[in-house]
């Protein structure tokens, strides 16, 4: 492929273009990359290590979980670095790497959201038939759906800029390879395919967020009948997707929705959806979830003794080699 091309590297411009600030920039996302990780695993390991995986809502979580800790990673820690380095260059096959990487990712994400709506939608809809219909059969059937189709979205991708020419300019106006920033530099012309870049993500982004849309108020008004118990229970639950849902949909729209000759704030915008809804999610799933905040109480404590019984069990192991 790269013998269409005179370009075997690509130069990042970067967030700002000012020392200082990017030096306080790396610091700043360092904190939110362990954040992302130290919160993310919490959420993981009290959900594996308790009954609340049996529920199809937190094992999808779960899965959402390890998403946002592989999605961060795969443009986070590269950020850092390009943050505190003076020459922000990536090879060509890095930068395709990370391409299909970063749609793939998202893209699984955003499906797995859909598998959250879905649940909640038949939980509150039609809550007699909810073991029947969500049950892990159908839940693993979802989450091995939304691998598909983000492979098909981002491989479809990845091919589309693999067949143009890059034969001059390789400074990205980005802090990651991104289709709309590698369309502008590219040297003929991309009205075609910058319409089909709109298509595969744009469009689809949009579709699947009015759907999401959707079927919360569907949802909110079916809520008018239950009991006021019923209600508050089921709000804090998707109240707490539907902060998601808006956190990650509406910059990822901005983003993918215009053209790529439009000058706009992409890459600040798309701040919000690598790095700092990672960070919220967490928050959000936690501090809104009364049985996950109960449930991790259990399990920390559950580690204490583990610990404990660890710590004398070897106290009474050395003891019997002494003597």
């Amino acid at each position: 492929m790269e013998s269409q091309n005179n370009v075997t590297e690509f130069v990042f411009l970067g967030l700002w273009e000012n020392t200082q600030i990017e030096l306080l920039l790396c610091f700043l996302f360092l904190l939110c990359y362990l954040a992302v990780l130290m919160g993310n695993f919490i959420i993981l390991l009290t959900i594996a290590c308790s009954h609340l995986i049996e529920q199809p809502m937190y094992y999808f979580l779960c899965h959402l979980s390890l998403m946002d800790i592989f999605f961060n990673s795969a443009v986070v820690p590269r950020l850092i670095r390009d943050l505190a380095a003076e020459r922000k260059n990536i090879s060509y096959n890095n930068c395709m790497t990370q391409l299909f990487t970063v749609h793939l990712l998202a893209g699984v994400e955003i499906l797995i959201l859909v598998s959250m709506a879905f649940d909640r939608y038949v939980a509150i809809i039609k809550p007699l038939h909810y073991t029947v219909i969500m049950n892990r059969q159908r839940c693993n059937t979802l989450i091995f759906m939304a691998w598909g189709l983000a492979f098909w979205h981002s491989i479809s991708l990845l091919l589309m800029v693999l067949n143009l020419p890059f034969c001059g300019p390789n400074q990205i106006n980005h802090y990651m390879c991104d289709v709309k920033p590698l369309l502008k530099l590219v040297c003929k012309d991309i009205h075609v395919v910058s319409i089909l870049a709109i298509v595969n993500s744009g469009m689809v982004v949009i579709v699947v967020f009015l759907v999401l849309v959707a079927s919360y108020i569907n949802i909110l008004y079916t809520l008018r009948t239950r009991s006021s118990a019923g209600q508050r229970k089921a709000l804090s639950t998707c109240s707490s997707h539907i902060m998601v849902v808006v956190l990650f949909f509406v910059p990822c729209m901005y983003t993918y929705a215009l053209p790529a000759e439009s000058e706009n704030k992409d890459k600040e915008i798309s701040v919000f959806y690598t790095v700092i809804t990672p960070i919220l999610n967490p928050l959000i799933y936690t501090l809104r979830n009364t049985e996950m905040k109960t449930t991790m109480q259990k399990v920390c404590s559950q580690i204490k003794v583990n610990k404990v019984i660890f710590l004398v069990l070897q106290i009474l192991y050395f003891q019997h080699i002494y003597h």
